[in-house]
């Protein structure tokens, strides 16, 4: 054990956790000196010794602002003690939920000799971190005896704060192996030392109290008089905020330099390999989310079982990258999965919750969100989707009164054909790419679709607008019982696998899924969602006019290619929904399409359509 590291990472942690005490100890004697001053002249005057018209008006002037200023800061008090800082929305696992994940964060805390987090959630990020969730609204949180930080030399008899919470990434169970998973989680769990030190500990209940307090003071749909007072109290935290952010900053710095360098001697060697499996595992998490997930979401379905599928694309992804070779070999060792006691439940509740953070779909399953399996995913999704598409497509040409164009080969049925779409959007004048917005385009839309033919900019504007028709629509209002607001994000309290200081998420716990025998807890009763805020962390942002009229034309011609070619839906882990021909993932479709879009050229795309078959002026199904 390298212990002068230790100790001098506890020492700056230590130094910078008492000047922020200060900090709050020099606050609390400016609200308390008018109050003395006053007692002073007060006693004077009954003493007969400060007497006089100078002393009386004094008397009279300071003696009520002495009690305005205690009164202010006594509620401002009030409110940095009962504000609740925000908590990371995250799944609880029960100690009977996954016995041996804590079994084994208990050896590797007694390992470190560090105290044993007091329980374990999991969160659907590729991060890892401790968080603090023992501030109530009455009063400090509940202590318990422990040593000193550094491990020797400590305090036995002082009261400190209880372990902290031990948030682990979900898609880290799923693709880590049990001791890839230890090795990464040592240096978050030697965080639990520095949480034990109560000067530290109170230094973050201050910080966090807070940043709760300017939550509360900027939260809206406040009364005029609540609004005006708690502008006030908003004012004194921010204050105190500047005042504290460089001393709380280094003491993170100095908790997390501690908690490292005791997590030296814990699996060192297997740890570096492991990190390497930590940025995989987050370049895998983010495709599927982005390409697989995102899809899904968008109408209305949510994959059950996503954490199961980042293991899918990473295996697809090392046997499609030299780079990744030999990680596929890893698979033989024991998953950390095996550590809970009903991994598809928890990974149904994560998924869901995943799809709330970064979609801001609702709490549990409905009529209109749905969840699907990965068995299902080509048909329920794919399909579905492609066909939502290509009839949203053909109502707008119909909006816009578009017909076959004059001495097309493809005769009217009056059916949507695929045809009509690229004889729309072939330019046959000769006009120059649309450098101006359109006067068909919304007057609040200012995207830039410049390099594209005129056509395709208004029909382009024309789909944007009508998406936005039917998402308004759509969209459910909030659960009368997800409507609390949420407080900002609090400071971070631990270490992480890649950082000195942990990030947290804005937002409380979520309402969540029923509970089930793997997810049971006691959640918070008052920690509720706001669902105004969702999503908290949108993957992307939205689309483009021109993103839009890409994606519709190649749901489009993906429907043509399946009625008239026999070609099917298919899932790429990596990429999304594809297109299957014969049994084969198509490729080559994308420029083909920006082409047509672009310059209004459809030769290129009609050779690739006459090369796989596909009949363009058959007319296909719609969803």
């Amino acid at each position: 054990m390298t212990g002068m590291g230790v100790e001098a990472g506890a020492q700056v942690a230590r130094a910078r956790a008492l000047v922020v005490l200060r900090i709050r100890s020099r606050a609390l004697a400016v609200a308390l000196l008018p109050a003395a001053v006053a007692v002073i002249l007060l006693a004077g005057a009954a003493t007969g010794r400060l007497v006089g018209p100078g002393w009386d008006a004094a008397r009279w002037i300071l003696t009520p602002a002495a009690v305005l200023v205690l009164l202010a800061a006594a509620g401002i008090a009030l409110v940095v003690a009962r504000a609740r800082p925000a908590m990371s929305p995250t799944i609880p696992i029960a100690e009977e939920a996954a016995p041996d994940l804590y079994r084994m964060v208990r050896d590797l805390a007694d390992r470190l000799d560090v105290p044993a987090p007091s329980a374990i959630a999991l969160t659907p990020d590729c991060d890892s971190w401790l968080e603090d969730r023992t501030h109530r609204a009455h009063g400090p949180p509940p202590a318990e005896e422990h040593d000193d930080i550094a491990g020797g030399g400590g305090h036995p008899h002082r009261r400190h704060p209880v372990a902290p919470v031990l948030v682990i990434g979900s898609p880290f169970l799923w693709w880590m192996r049990v001791g890839e998973l230890r090795a990464v989680l040592a240096p978050v769990v030697a965080g639990t030392g520095p949480s034990a030190h109560p000067d530290i500990a109170a230094a973050r209940r201050f910080v966090r109290g807070l940043d709760a307090a300017v939550a509360v003071a900027s939260a809206p749909e406040r009364r005029p008089v609540s609004r005006v007072v708690l502008a006030g109290v908003g004012w004194v935290a921010r204050l105190l905020l500047r005042g504290c952010r460089v001393y709380a900053a280094e003491m993170e710095r100095g908790v997390a330099a501690a908690a490292a360098e005791r997590a030296q001697a814990v699996d060192y060697g297997l740890r570096i390999v492991a990190q390497e499996q930590v940025g995989l595992a987050y370049a895998g998490w983010d495709r599927l989310l982005t390409r697989v997930a995102l899809p899904a979401w968008r109408m209305g379905r949510w994959p059950s079982r996503l954490d199961a599928g980042v293991v899918a694309a990473l295996t697809e992804l090392s046997r499609r990258d030299r780079l990744a070779e030999g990680f596929a070999s890893r698979l033989g060792e024991r998953p950390a999965c095996d550590l809970l006691e009903e991994p598809g439940a928890i990974d149904e509740a994560a998924s869901l919750l995943a799809a709330r953070l970064f979609h801001g779909g609702p709490a549990g399953p409905g009529p209109d969100w749905s969840p699907v399996g990965w068995s299902e995913y080509p048909e329920e999704v794919v399909d579905r989707k492609w066909r939502i598409d290509a009839a949203r497509l053909h109502r707008v040409l119909d909006a816009m009164g578009v017909r076959p164009a004059p001495g097309s080969t493809a005769p009217d049925t009056g059916g949507p054909t695929l045809s009509r779409v690229l004889d729309h959007l072939t330019d046959r004048t000769g006009e120059p790419p649309f450098a101006t917005r359109s006067p068909e385009r919304p007057p609040d839309d200012e995207e830039d679709l410049s390099g594209t033919t005129p056509r395709s900019a208004t029909l382009a504007a024309r789909l944007s607008a009508e998406l936005s028709r039917e998402e308004t629509t759509a969209t459910p209002s909030p659960s009368p019982a997800t409507t609390s607001p949420v407080a900002t994000s609090p400071v971070a309290t631990s270490a992480t696998t890649t950082a000195p200081a942990a990030p947290t998420t804005a937002a409380s716990p979520p309402a969540g899924p029923p509970a089930t025998p793997a997810t049971t807890t006691t959640p918070d009763p008052a920690a509720l969602w706001d669902d105004r805020t969702l999503p908290l962390f949108p993957l992307q942002p939205p689309r483009t006019a021109r993103e839009l009229l890409a994606d519709h034309l190649t749901a489009m011609i993906c429907c043509a290619a399946m009625d008239t070619a026999g070609a099917t839906p298919g899932l790429d882990w990596l990429d999304g929904p594809t297109l299957l021909h014969n049994g084969e993932r198509t490729a080559d479709l994308a420029p083909k399409v920006l082409t047509l879009i672009e310059d209004g050229d459809s030769t290129p795309l009609r050779a690739w359509l006459a090369e796989l078959g596909i009949r363009p002026e058959k007319p296909v199904r719609l969803g």
